[in-house]
């Protein structure tokens, strides 16, 4: 998936305008009657439904009924409406239920932001300098607060956010790749596996691989595919979160 940046943006404008700390010129001279949510959530639902590749200060101002120039006295460019887009979508998470224990939160966090990528793909495809806006400081803090307490010091505890933020976009990716393929093949796993598993049942040599053919074929059997994403992402988050776990434990009987 072809990548876009936001880091021909302007950094210190971007931050302004995240933060809204400075009135748009266009607000100031009268503009027509835009406003900087309007603008990113236009943009937002073009690269939902065309892509990100898609996205362009033009088609913005068409879907908004505007001229382009419009759009600059508000927002200087594609970097920082990017900026702008990224940290809008994570206003959509739930930062405030603090409830359960350390784990059922990170499990929690990272379900979320699966289906939050799941809706927005676009946002996999943004390399952004990571400008904290309020929406992801909030996110940031949300996700710290999960581990705050557990006696790992302030560096693990931003690195186990990351291994868990990580793992989810990693896997995510992997999905939607696998997604994009069926929608250009025209055939998803299922109807992969239906069609091919006689013929590689038969060519299969058991007896020269034996335990890639039984797990093989137990695999594409109990899933009706070759992998099921829901499957192999719940699995692996346990598998991140016994980590984390063996971590805290580490600690905890350090100070004992």
């Amino acid at each position: 998936m072809p990548s876009q940046h936001s880091k021909s943006g302007d950094p210190a404008r971007s931050l302004s305008l995240l933060w809204r700390t400075r009135e748009p010129a266009g607000r100031r001279r009268g503009g027509p009657g835009l406003t900087i949510d309007r603008i990113v959530a236009a943009a937002t639902e073009l690269a939902d439904s065309e892509g990100i590749t898609a996205l362009s200060m033009r088609r913005v101002a068409d879907a908004l009924g505007v001229g382009t120039m419009s759009l600059y006295t508000y927002v200087p460019g594609k970097g920082e409406l990017l900026d702008l887009m990224v940290d809008a979508a994570y206003g959509d998470l739930d930062t405030d239920d603090r409830s359960g224990t350390w784990r059922e939160r990170l499990r929690r966090i990272a379900f979320a932001d699966r289906e939050l990528y799941v809706r927005h793909p676009w946002m996999l495809q943004v390399v952004t300098l990571r400008l904290l806006g309020p929406h992801l400081i909030a996110k940031y803090d949300h996700e710290l607060s999960a581990v705050d307490g557990l006696g790992l010091s302030d560096v693990e505890m931003d690195s186990t956010v990351n291994l868990v933020n990580g793992y989810v976009e990693s896997t995510v990716r992997k999905t939607l790749g696998a997604e994009q393929v069926a929608r250009e093949s025209g055939m998803d796993d299922e109807q992969w596996w239906r069609t091919y598993e006689p013929p590689l049942t038969a060519l299969a040599d058991d007896a020269r691989f034996p335990i890639a053919s039984r797990v093989g074929t137990a695999v594409g059997r109990a899933h009706r595919s070759v992998y099921d994403p829901d499957h192999e992402f719940s699995f692996g988050l346990e598998r991140v979160l016994d980590g984390v776990q063996a971590l805290v434990d580490s600690r905890a009987c350090a100070s004992d």
